[in-house]
């Protein structure tokens, strides 16, 4: 999703063999995708690097794709994936789903926007409400709006401007979260005293400083920072279990000692549930580790492939959207046509049956991923929630950022990730090699990824 700063020094294995091997896989990837390339050099006329998002970029180009049915994807040259990408997430209810297009096939007849509340915008926030405990949603369009407008929250629920993050996160693409996403080790202090880095040119030096960052899993850490500036914090974004780095769960008493802490200061905490809402159980990470946040952030999965967002408020926050203390408009906020597939999505689809479905094959194909890795040695652990998981490609348990950054292979990362899309695996660009399962994913899906698996680490063992 971004880039490393892993060098994968410790893996043990033989980097010449693991150097041979990308470059052969190389090959026949760009062999299998001509037609791809020949549509990339089309698109780089026209788009930044050939892509609609940067997150879309892939060495030498990226795979461009022309339909989905359940589980499989198709692109330009023909070749038919099973697709553990799931667009980063958002496709746990499989590519097609009937459900979700009856849906929206029937909102679509009845027009596609107004700007004007509909009875399905109703029906989500219910349903969000039973399952996230928070009394009052509002609707917007994607994450990254969903936490730019937690943050304007949190500063007006406090009167104060400092935000604080987790080092490793990424919380969209608006200026207070653009912050020691992927910052080198040599530039961002020590864990006691970490130092914000900008993610990217664009964001000015002042706006930088007005966001502050711990490391994930280090309450004294967090104790540090706040014994330092806690009066002058608004909020604290955290994603309750990690994501963007492959995946790391919170320690045990983590997050109740975060939420203990924040309250202790006046901080608003803000669970950025973008990835883990509709991914990790029937009411996100919140109501899997049972802590309650002021605000919590959704989007991807939870609007049924269609592109929306929402934000769930405590009775004290959601006062100031009443009273328009804090503005939040938007022109399409609660579209018609993303409510009701949201609408479809969470009341049909993502049920909590499904999570009891998706839960096992995870456990599954973990175990399968886990005896692999036994099997040849490999210097790698498995690691998953609900219908996310990943192999981590370290020797050491990864924590928080600092250890990513540290042990994860990167070459051995981007190898595995190369043998995936070769064996028909489509998989998430970039280091963190995780996948996403839907609803559609069989079993005979679940062993073609294990299957795939096994090829490369029999080869890169040899």
């Amino acid at each position: 999703m971004f880039e490393s700063n892993t060098g994968g020094s410790g893996s043990g294995l033989d980097p010449k063999r693991i150097a041979s091997l990308t470059e052969s896989q190389q090959e026949i990837y760009r062999n299998r995708t001509g037609a791809s390339a020949a549509e990339y050099q089309r698109a780089v006329k026209v788009m930044p690097g050939g892509v609609p998002s940067s997150f879309q970029m892939m060495d030498p180009w990226p795979v461009y794709l022309t339909e989905g049915k359940g589980s499989q994807v198709w692109d330009v040259d023909g070749n038919q994936y099973t697709d553990f990408h799931a667009g980063f997430g958002v496709m746990v209810i499989g590519h097609a789903n009937p459900m979700i297009g009856d849906a929206v096939k029937a909102r679509i007849d009845q027009s596609t926007h107004f700007a004007a509340p509909t009875n399905d915008s109703i029906v989500v926030a219910e349903e969000l409400k039973r399952r996230f405990g928070l009394p009052h949603w509002r609707f917007i369009n994607s994450g990254t709006e969903a936490t730019m407008d937690a943050v304007h929250l949190a500063r007006g629920a406090t009167g104060r401007d400092m935000i604080l993050k987790v080092e490793g996160s990424y919380h969209g693409h608006h200026d207070a979260v653009m912050v020691s996403v992927a910052p080198p080790l040599d530039q961002i202090g020590t864990r006691e005293n970490p130092i914000a880095v900008p993610y990217g040119e664009g964001t000015p030096r002042a706006l930088t400083d007005l966001t502050h960052t711990v490391p994930f899993n280090n309450i004294d850490a967090l104790k540090a920072v706040l014994g330092k500036i806690g009066d002058q914090v608004a909020g604290m974004i955290i994603e309750p279990a990690m994501m963007n780095i492959n995946i790391i769960p919170p320690k045990d008493g983590y997050l109740e000692a975060v939420r203990e802490l924040t309250a202790q200061y006046g901080i608003k905490l803000i669970f950025d549930e973008v990835k883990t809402g509709a991914t990790m159980s029937h009411g996100g990470a919140t109501a899997y580790y049972g802590v309650t946040p002021d605000m919590i952030t959704l989007a991807k999965a939870t609007c049924g492939g269609y592109p929306g967002g929402s934000i769930g408020m405590s009775d004290e926050v959601a006062q100031l959207v009443e009273d328009d203390r804090v503005k939040q408009y938007g022109t399409f906020n609660g579209n018609p046509l993303v409510m009701a597939a949201a609408e479809a999505a969470l009341t049909k689809v993502l049920t909590e049956e499904a999570y009891v479905e998706l839960n096992e094959k995870n456990e599954y194909l973990k175990g399968r991923c886990q005896e692999i890795i036994d099997k040849y040695g490999l210097p790698a652990y498995t690691e998953g929630i609900g219908a996310k998981g990943c192999v981590i490609f370290s020797p050491e348990r990864i924590y928080e950022y600092r250890d990513y950054a540290e042990y994860v292979d990167a070459e051995l990362s981007t190898l595995g990730w190369l043998y995936h899309m070769n064996h028909g695996i489509f998989m998430t660009p970039g280091v963190e090699e995780e996948w996403t399962l839907s609803v559609a994913h069989s079993q005979a899906d679940l062993d073609n990824y294990a299957g795939a698996f096994e090829a490369f680490a029999q080869d890169v063992t040899a």
